[in-house]
């Protein structure tokens, strides 16, 4: 299979440091969903107060793995066919609007999620409807990749991008920190917002919606809509279930063609388990583990995105020097030796020096992860290749969830739920030394 990004038409065409950029801020928006929402605000809201005193044997947090498990299954059986879709009709951009602009309105609809317990469900379906729309926006957006790289920049493109993220977090946590949430009383924040029924906290989500919604804008504009491409017969006609019979045709050559993506599709869709995992209970852990206060997970939220930034954007360009696969495994076993350690170390002070050592390797994982799979696909097939992409992660979605569950229902600690994402991430990298790296970077 080749990867020449010239085979098609409309295939490294949009190269302008504008177009580049454009692309970027869409990972600068979109990361509101992921900083306020599935990581330091609205999941450690539902947790640690909406669900505080939830009648039952199970807490907040367990429900919380459980509804993200469910959500993986949906994304699993929809993501390939959906890249297929895009790739044939030529509606990468068109997808990736809809998709998007429904994603701000679920975070928008969160504003009614009140601190009391029988709201949790209410806040849980937003939470996964909305992380499913949101996983599928990712499907064209990382499509879109070699229309703005080629061979010998991908690697520092896909780091800017991933940088651009975890800038466009930090700063809108730190809006949402001293803008609602610093101080004490029954006011908050620099603006003085109200403490009643979270009511500070719903106005930070519903910030965080107009920020996605601001920012998803200029890669709509700047980025062209890649044509039809016709490497896919039958792909532009097929409807629901013809869609899911041209996807098996389509494995079954991948599988007789070139089995290392295959084998690369499974690996990854463990270790990016394990990455979301890392991400999704890192601040309920902070909180319930490691006694941070609920209001100060948003800063170690801060300088952990400053971390993750500097990481994305250093192994850019060893991605594009010694290739992903080099950046992945180092990065998954830099947090493994972290995650171990935090296993046994309690208090602020440790989580915050060993918590952030692990999110410097996150963003490099992430990165490279993205390169990896976009220096080996067929030009043309993007769109459905990180269909597969998202299916196998999600596929396996509810390992990290449903072991963290486990473990920390089994052990009787969520402390113990660490070990569940260890078991994901060590599973991943194992899988990941036995796929052969991709030939197409530049070594210089």
């Amino acid at each position: 299979m080749s990867a020449h990004t010239d085979a098609v038409a409309g295939i490294g065409e949009a190269t302008s440091r504008r177009q580049v950029f454009a692309w970027g801020m869409w990972d600068f928006g979109s990361s509101a969903y992921h900083a306020v929402v599935l990581t330091f605000v609205f999941s450690v809201y539902l947790t640690d107060a909406v669900g505080d005193d939830l009648p039952g044997s199970m807490s907040a947090s367990t429900w919380l793995g459980w509804a993200l498990g469910l959500s993986g299954f949906f994304i699993a059986i929809t993501a390939p066919v959906s890249g297929q879709r895009y790739d044939a009709s030529g509606r990468r951009k068109r997808s990736l609007a809809v998709l998007s602009y429904t994603g701000v309105a679920l975070m928008a609809a969160m504003v009614f999620v009140r601190d009391d317990h029988r709201y949790l469900w209410l806040g849980l379906v937003l939470l996964g409807v909305s992380s499913v729309v949101v996983e599928l926006a990712q499907v064209p957006y990382n499509a879109m990749l070699r229309q703005v790289s080629t061979d010998e920049n991908m690697g520092r493109v896909s780091g800017l991008g991933w940088a651009m993220g975890y800038v466009g977090g930090l700063l809108l946590l730190l809006l949402g920190y001293f803008g609602f949430i610093a101080g004490d009383g029954d006011t908050r924040g620099l603006l003085g917002v109200s403490t009643e029924a979270g009511l500070n906290i719903r106005l930070v989500v519903l910030a965080a919606a107009v920020w996605f919604a601001i920012f998803a804008v200029p890669v709509l504009l700047a980025v062209p809509e890649v044509r039809p491409t016709g490497v896919d017969p039958g792909a532009e006609r097929a409807g629901i279930v013809q869609s899911y019979r041209v996807l098996l045709r389509d494995l079954r050559e991948l599988w007789a063609m070139d089995r290392r993506t295959v084998g690369y599709l499974g690996a990854s869709a463990l270790f990016r388990d394990g990455l979301a995992g890392v991400f999704t209970f890192g601040a309920v852990l902070a909180v319930n583990v490691y006694d941070i206060d609920a209001a100060d997970v948003l800063l170690f939220g801060v300088a952990a995105n400053v971390v993750s930034a500097l990481g994305a954007l250093a192994a850019g360009r060893f991605d594009d020097r010694v290739g992903p696969k080099a950046v992945i495994v180092t990065s998954l076993a830099a947090m493994m030796a972290v995650g171990i350690v935090l296993l046994v170390v309690s208090g602020p002070v440790m989580f915050w020096i060993f918590g952030l050592l692990l999110c410097l390797f996150v963003g490099p994982a992430q990165s490279s992860a993205r390169t990896f799979l976009a220096r080996i696909t067929p030009a043309g097939r993007e769109g459905q290749m990180f269909g597969l992409y998202a299916t196998t992660g999600r596929a396996v979605s509810f390992l990290a969830p449903t072991l963290f569950a486990l473990f920390a229902w089994t052990f009787g600690a969520d402390r113990a739920g660490i070990g569940g994402l260890l078991v994901v991430l060590g599973a991943g990298l194992v899988a990941l030394l036995a796929v052969r790296a991709p030939e197409s970077q530049s070594l210089k």
